[in-house]
């Protein structure tokens, strides 16, 4: 610890050294420029950290730390810049090589001046009080989340990804608290009773964002896999929740090393697998090497979870194990290529997943996993494209979304046919191995991969990664054969995307398919046969862009989607009818006709729960009101049936969900009343909590009369303690009383009032529910006008994830105009979060739009 004098003494060369008549260069501005980050990486060199924490269990408590940072410098022309995003009296003390030197603390840095710095070993130690803006503090636990620049909010780094350090961190907490890190827990002193000491080893070289520890009242289950020991902690109440998932957890972790293994002819390369189960994570998982966080409920399943659940749990687990070689040990020398990681660790979890599921269709699930939400953002006027500039690293979080997560695997798929999977997958390797626990960029690998084609693959890059949005792609019956045409929808641009187009060709009970490589404007296929009954381009679930429907085929697949054998062909016949919905090409009614029938008729449990998807979000969004409440009865009555029949109760459990999430009828709501009171059961469908919980929620924005007393009900019922701190924040959010619901809303003005992420979208969720939406609308500005500093403070998915569910339930015109005014009113807006808007209020802009037709009812 430092002494107070030497405190005094370094008050004293701060004077001094503002006072001192030798210019000094300006301070760096704001977050990490890319400049700075440039002129570090390239003097830096063999970072090491040693951070100590202070936890208490009391969160009014503020963490206090001490963190030694070893470093080479090479050169010293230049200050020494270490990032603290923190208020300038966070600082409590700095020490260079054990003596004080002067320092200023500029916004969001220490700067200790280049005349104190000589070419050398150095050791730098800072004591500081940490903000809380990353830490993520809870009652009885915390965890860090530092990506993508948010450790220098708890402690001072070098916050970029190129620096790679290792992390050794030493915890003092409460006694009855366990602990995990990246490193292996070296130690447990326990010679105080109330306060034990922890310390984990030094971790292989890591970037700052994978840096993490968690501590609290944790439980742990341990297992042994191949010689591997994992260790899993977790909040979980539920004991047999926690033994029904807990082989198949560590089993899926297994299986996912060791293809991985396989595949990149590496071994894991972070010695041992520790993981935490988080109570309602922000995001679905964290791959931090060692110590990886993932989303509780996306691990631990209930008993009606579905398949299309376990694969989903299965390709998250297998998404996270890919990143420990495809972004932890190969990171991205910038923010920039953050895509990377990410198109690398879903396109490997979709290959490692499937095996274990031979009963789904891995293709269809490709399809539905990745073409609809990037074609979500691809279509509007915020898309953006794979690849995008970076100038600071405080912009970052804003690079995140589909097109990295969704459109980039696409990418890479095409990029595997166009160069095959052996080569592929060598080339990758190459990658791996030359730049093992270092950095890389997009070009370094292309480099790499070109010289496994002809192709050029630069200008294949240009199209598919440097730019945004995607072609329109016409296919029409024409002199014997199909037409296929290809062109650009935004303006003054005039690009060709090439790739292989499948056309599927309907005649009568038959369906032929021809396939053609689309490389520039147009491409014609004969086909010796009678003009067929429809069209569908991208009908193999590979191809990417806006696949037009002509009038005939429009109306043909209307009618026989649920003709057509191949799931493949059928899910991507419902995505393009869904398109045509969206351009007014569609009657919204047409389409839900199509829907409700198809609800009944469909097995496969994948093309059920698209079909399900497509159809609660036509009927909220774009049916006037008259025609939702006409609709209502048939919808119900089709998904009880549907819920009859299903086979299991994964099956049955997605259309509940839906009934719960579309039922308007006074009798079906009387029903699910009846369901959450427990005098009546779903046949063959077991609730579990969790389900009570969103029962008592429908019912209550429903605004059944009993609400109040449903939900205190609720309340006494929840058992686990996490979903309940949960349920008493959205009790608010659920009220019947406007004024309660808008006096929650201006809390999440205030930053600490959002630090649960998760809660706040359930609870915007709730109150701008499509039933609830005019009661809303003054809100929606408002809610646009904290969007600047929701990107400064949240995680990287809460702006975009609170503009979604502000404007989710909305359709009006009235509720469009306050976008559009946002937008024209504030100038000054970021462009990336301008993107963000955009995507978001972009099914908003097509309903109101089109409202002078369909009604101008609010839904």
């Amino acid at each position: 610890m430092i002494r107070s004098t030497v405190l005094r003494s370094l008050s004293l060369c701060v004077v001094a050294f503002s006072a001192c008549s030798v210019p000094e260069p300006e301070p760096p501005e704001a977050g990490v420029p890319l400049a700075l980050a440039e002129q570090r990486a390239a003097v830096i060199s063999d970072v090491h950290y040693d951070a100590r924490f202070d936890l208490t269990a009391d969160r009014t408590q503020p963490i206090l730390g001490e963190v030694e940072v070893r470093f080479t410098l090479r050169e010293t022309r230049s200050p020494l810049v270490l990032d603290f995003r923190a208020p300038a009296d966070h600082v409590l003390g700095v020490l260079l090589d054990g003596d004080s030197v002067a320092f200023t603390v500029p916004p969001d840095h220490i700067v200790i001046p280049a005349r104190a710095l000589s070419a050398g070993e150095h050791t730098v130690r800072v004591r500081f009080r940490s903000t809380d803006a990353a830490l993520n503090r809870q009652d009885e636990f915390l965890y860090a989340l530092f990506v993508p620049d948010r450790a220098s909010t708890a402690f001072p780094v070098f916050e970029q990804p190129d620096l790679k350090a290792s992390f050794a961190v030493t915890l003092t907490m409460p006694a009855s608290w366990k602990a995990l890190a990246n490193g292996a827990l070296v130690s447990r002193d326990s010679s105080d009773a109330a306060r034990h000491v922890v310390r984990f080893a030094p971790s292989a070289p890591i970037s700052t964002y994978l840096f993490a520890f968690a501590a609290g009242k944790l439980q742990s289950e341990t297992a042994q896999r191949g010689g591997r020991t994992f260790t899993m902690y977790h909040r979980e109440t539920d004991a047999e929740k926690v033994a029904r998932n807990r082989e198949a957890i560590f089993d899926l972790h297994a299986t996912a090393l060791d293809w991985l293994e396989d595949y990149t002819a590496i071994d894991y390369p972070f010695g041992k697998f520790d993981f935490f189960a988080v109570p309602a994570f922000q995001f679905g998982g964290m791959e931090h090497p060692g110590a990886i966080w993932y989303r509780a409920e996306s691990l631990f399943l209930d008993a009606t979870a579905s398949r299309a659940q376990e694969l989903g749990r299965a390709s998250l687990i297998a998404h996270e194990t890919a990143h420990m070689w495809f972004g932890d040990l190969v990171t991205m020398r910038w923010f920039n290529d953050v895509w990377m990681k990410e198109v690398f660790a879903n396109f490997m979890a979709a290959k490692i997943a499937g095996p274990a599921f031979p009963d789904l269709n891995l293709a269809l699930r490709f399809y539905q996993a990745h073409h609809p939400t990037a074609y979500g953002v691809d279509r509007t006027a915020g898309a953006n494209p794979v690849r995008q500039p970076l100038e600071n690293l405080r912009e970052a979080g804003s690079l995140y979304g589909a097109i990295i997560y969704q459109k980039a695997p696409v990418v890479m798929r095409q990029l595997e046919e166009l160069i095959g999977e052996t080569a592929l997958r060598d080339g990758l390797r190459t990658y791996l191995d030359r730049h093992r626990f270092g950095n890389a960029t997009w070009p370094d690998l292309i480099a790499i991969l070109d010289d496994a084609t002809p192709d050029d693959l630069a200008t294949w890059s240009r199209v598919w990664v440097e730019e945004p949005g995607r072609p329109r792609v016409q296919a029409q019956w024409a002199d014997s054969g199909v037409r296929i045409t290809q062109d650009d929808p935004w303006p003054s641009r005039d690009l060709l995307w090439s790739q292989p187009i499948v056309v599927a060709l309907g005649f009568g009970d038959t369906v032929h398919v021809e396939r053609v490589i689309l490389r520039g404007a147009e491409a014609f296929v004969p086909v010796a046969s009678a003009p067929p009954d429809f069209v569908l381009a991208g009908a193999d679930g590979i191809g990417y862009g806006r696949f037009m429907l002509d009038s005939m085929s429009r109306e043909a697949l209307r009618t026989q989607v649920q003709q057509l054998d191949d799931p493949v062909h059928r899910a991507v016949a419902w995505q393009s009818l869904y398109e045509e919905v969206l351009d007014d090409s569609l009657d919204a009614d047409a389409f839900l006709d199509a829907a409700i029938s198809a609800i009944t008729q469909e097995r496969d449990e994948l093309l059920a729960q698209q079909v399900l998807g497509l159809a609660r979000t036509v009927y909220w969004r774009f049916l006037a009101d008259s025609s939702r409440t006409a609709r209502a009865p048939q919808l119900e009555a089709a998904l009880w049936r549907a819920l009859d029949a299903a086979p299991t109760p994964g099956r049955k459990g997605a259309y509940f969900s839906t009934l719960t999430g579309v039922t308007l009828t006074p009798e079906g709501t009387a029903r699910l009343e009846r369901i959450w009171r427990r005098t009546e059961t779903p046949r063959g469908l077991p609730l579990a909590e969790q389900q009570y919980i969103a029962l008592a929620e429908a019912l209550a924005i429903r605004g059944v009369p009993a609400a109040e007393a449903i939900l205190t009900e609720q309340e006494s019922r929840i058992t686990n303690p996490d979903r309940l701190a949960r349920f008493r924040f959205m009790r608010a959010a659920l009220s019947a009383d406007v004024a309660i619901r808008d006096s929650l809303f201006r809390t999440f003005a205030d930053v600490e009032n959002r630090r649960r992420e998760s809660w706040v979208l359930d609870a915007m969720g709730a109150m701008h529910h499509p039933l609830r939406a005019e009661a809303a609308l003054p809100n929606v500005r408002a809610a646009l006008d904290l969007v600047p500093a929701i990107q400064q403070t949240g995680d990287i998915f809460f702006p975009l994830r609170w503009l979604n569910t502000t404007l989710d339930g909305h359709r009006s015109v009235e509720a469009a105009a306050a976008v559009r005014a946002f937008l024209d009113e504030t100038p000054d807006l970021s462009p990336r979060l301008r993107g963000k808007v955009l995507q978001a209020a972009d099914d908003l802009f097509r309903a109101a739009d089109r409202a002078p037709r369909s009604g101008t009812d609010q839904g």
